[in-house]
């Protein structure tokens, strides 16, 4: 089976124009108008990305959102029709990897796709085995530890840590986590990274608003602490 695309969008020209986008890529795309839809769809036949609206008739895109990462860390991106910093930030707040505002390139929508899926199908290398406190991650098998249970993270959340984790102590800045997880370079944005790292502490940490392991050094960046 080939790539599969879940486009949830109510506007029918646009959601007719990113099929045709997406179909050009040789991507497989199913379409739903509507946030009921969008979930009959992915439980119906899941998705390897999903593209969602975030302004949609009865359920809105950041329910569908929720609710489709409660059972799966698929790939997701939120499609917003204003850079409203609450917009962007409540749709990855509900759990998406990242947004795009309309109108956007086609060739911009092909490529966070590709990225999205070559971070997702990309084996993270380095050590089998890293412990840092309570905290365990042993980045080949995808597993994260803490105290002894397990955490579950998206892919975005775990390979951010994973990147941390990579060199203990380091400072990372936001340019340089942009670029080695999301795989965006210059035209990330640093919210992205905020937002993930504050979703990363909500999992790992014992007091989120005291991290212990994923510390914010001021205008630098972060850096996870041996």
């Amino acid at each position: 089976m080939g790539t599969r695309i879940l486009t949830v969008e109510d506007d029918e020209r646009i959601r007719s124009a990113v099929k045709l986008a997406l179909e050009d890529e040789g991507w497989q795309v199913n379409e739903a108008e509507n946030g009921e839809g969008a979930l009959e769809s992915f439980n119906r036949e899941p998705a390897d990305v999903v593209l969602i609206d975030i302004m949609l008739p009865g359920i809105d895109g950041f329910e569908v959102c929720r609710s489709i990462r409660r059972i799966s860390d698929v790939p997701i991106v939120m499609v917003t029709a204003r850079a409203d910093t609450h917009d962007v930030v409540a749709g990855l707040e509900a759990g998406a990897d990242d947004y795009l505002t309309k109108p956007f390139a086609p060739k911009e929508l092909s490529a966070r796709i590709r990225a999205l899926l070559r971070r997702a199908r990309t084996a993270d290398p380095g050590n089998t085995h890293m412990a840092f406190g309570d905290l365990e991650l042993i980045p080949d098998e995808g597993v994260v530890n803490l105290a002894g249970e397990p955490v579950h993270l998206t892919k975005t959340e775990f390979r951010l840590l994973v990147e941390l984790a990579s060199s203990p102590g380091r400072v990372f800045s936001r340019e340089v986590l942009l670029e080695r997880v999301w795989g965006y370079g210059y035209f990330g944005d640093g919210r992205l990274v905020d937002v993930h790292i504050r979703r990363l502490r909500t999992k790992i940490e014992p007091d989120a608003s005291n991290p212990r392991y994923v510390v914010t050094v001021r205008g630098l960046g972060y850096k996870l602490q041996p």
